[in-house]
């Protein structure tokens, strides 16, 4: 499978950061979180969508490395790859940019499919496989 890559923006809110100014090393899962629910509904096919359909996607492992500090009020740029076809589970990689261009965070979400009738893990559901075949 050719990589599939996403990019989106957002604003660094006041309550994003510290008391430096500088975005909270807790507040980039929220950042991974916008990067990879655009990218799905920028293919068509919103998180909302998936969930009506009975399959969730909890966060099994995340992996960060921080590059560079982010500040308030920067626009920010999150660039979010799927790179491999999902069975079971599907994995983002990130890159989040400062608004100079300069690469301030890397990191690696693992996440899996889960049926909410059941509770159990499956496997990568037909529509997601059809939207990401598409892209």
């Amino acid at each position: 499978m050719k990589p599939i890559v996403s990019t989106t923006t957002y604003r660094v809110t006041y309550a994003d950061t510290d008391q430096m100014g500088v975005v909270y090393y807790g507040n980039y899962g929220r950042l991974l979180e916008i990067g990879r629910t655009e990218m799905i509904r920028e293919m068509g096919m919103p998180y909302n969508d998936l969930e009506k359909s009975g399959i969730v996607m909890p966060v099994y492992s995340v992996e960060s490395r921080y590059r560079n500090v982010l500040k308030y009020d920067e626009l920010v740029t999150i660039e979010t790859t799927v790179k491999e076809v999902p069975m079971a589970r599907i994995t983002f990689y990130y890159r989040i940019f400062n608004e100079n261009g300069v690469l301030a965070h890397e990191a690696k979400a693992v996440l899996v499919f889960l049926d909410t009738k059941t509770n159990r893990p499956v496997r990568a559901p037909e529509m997601l496989l059809r939207v990401l075949k598409n892209h």
